[in-house]
């Protein structure tokens, strides 16, 4: 009995890891391209062993004379031409999205407003690469759900792994 209940948990806990990376993949496959622009921070603070710490301009835009920081929610962006989400406004409680909106949930930690991908990781001894990131590339789902894909510099060319470290 004790081991059918082991394996029994084990099989819940690999199909769950399953359901979540198919869940992904499907964001990644399907998600709406959506750049955010980084907040300007001084490259040296960002800068810790092989990741960079993400601070989204539109996550600033958020705070000022908001009333209940205290929650969770989603924002309304509406990507211009470039495909850069723009800040419209917090979700309302019966507000249905306008052309070319889309939702994009946050949390809000503290008195932070988070996107859900605060962290871009990368190979150690590229971070002078990297540094020159002006926007995050994030692939949004029709119910706000999001995944970062990767960084792009300034006139939002991805930003892959440099060809070589000389």
């Amino acid at each position: 009995m004790r081991t059918r209940v082991i394996y029994g948990g084990l099989a819940l806990v690999v199909g769950a890891l399953v359901l979540l990376v198919i869940q992904k993949e499907q964001l990644l496959q399907h998600g709406t391209p959506l750049l955010l622009e980084l907040a300007p921070v001084d490259p040296r603070s960002l800068m810790q062993g092989d990741y960079m710490v993400l601070n989204y301009a539109i996550s600033q835009e958020v705070r000022p004379g908001w009333d209940n920081p205290a929650e969770d929610g989603r924002l309304v962006l509406r990507r211009d031409e470039a495909g850069v989400g723009r800040f419209v406004g917090v979700e309302t409680p019966g507000l249905a999205l306008g052309p070319g909106e889309l939702w994009l949930n946050f949390k809000v930690r503290g008195s932070r407003v988070r996107l859900g991908a605060e962290s871009f990781f990368f190979q150690e001894g590229h971070a002078d690469h990297y540094a020159r990131a002006k926007y995050g590339e994030l692939r949004v789902a029709a119910d706000g759900t999001s995944v970062l894909v990767g960084l792009r510099d300034a006139e939002r060319q991805p930003l892959g792994p440099p060809a070589s470290l000389d």
